[in-house]
């Protein structure tokens, strides 16, 4: 397995460095701007699945290669690093923007929205480019929202692969229950 990372991959799991889709929260994760309804959903795999397309990727509508990808996590994570596998035939994103912790971003939000980082993306179909995110800002993240703006000239955007490296914290995002304790009258408070 080739690997661009600074280790021989004989020598290191990288699958394990990746395993940050576990704690997506798939049913939840949405795109805008996608072909087939939910196919977004299919390109959060293990490593070792990146390039097998077979189970989906997610596509842009045709004439529009735009796309956004709402992640949200189940703990709060910490993001090292993000992985793109795009498509051939100039169907790869050429950029990405993210966010951290905004829900509901749409199309004209990421346009005017400042984003936490911004990469310029290689056609990296093999799944062996990784861009390093500014560490210090991608701690605590509930959720991350990804901006797709552009590509490299095909009709639409085509994503095989998106991973994320990086740590869970313990803290879940479930539901937080509270119990509301009514007061109820003390005899000993009145005369």
């Amino acid at each position: 397995m080739a690997c661009l990372h600074d280790h021989s991959c004989e020598d290191h799991d990288c699958s394990s460095d990746w395993g940050l889709y576990k704690h997506i929260d798939i049913p939840k994760v949405s795109a805008l701007n996608e072909a087939s309804p939910g196919s977004v959903k299919t390109v959060f795999k293990a490593w070792e699945q990146r390039l097998n397309s077979s189970e989906g990727f997610l596509e842009s509508n045709e004439g529009d290669p735009e796309l956004i990808v709402f992640i949200p996590f189940t703990s709060d994570v910490k993001i090292k690093s993000i992985s793109i596998v795009g498509g051939a035939d100039g169907t790869s994103p050429s950029k990405m923007r993210a966010f951290i912790n905004r829900e509901g971003i749409d199309f004209s939000d990421a346009q005017s929205m400042q984003s936490i980082q911004e990469w310029d993306l290689a056609e990296n179909l093999q799944g062996v480019l990784e861009y390093q995110t500014r560490y210090s800002r991608f701690q605590g993240v509930g959720n991350l929202t990804l901006h797709f703006p552009d590509n490299y000239g095909g009709d639409t955007s085509r994503i095989q692969y998106i991973g994320l490296k990086g740590e869970a914290t313990q803290l879940k995002r479930d539901v937080v229950a509270t119990i509301v304790y009514e007061l109820m009258p003390n005899p000993s408070d009145h005369k």
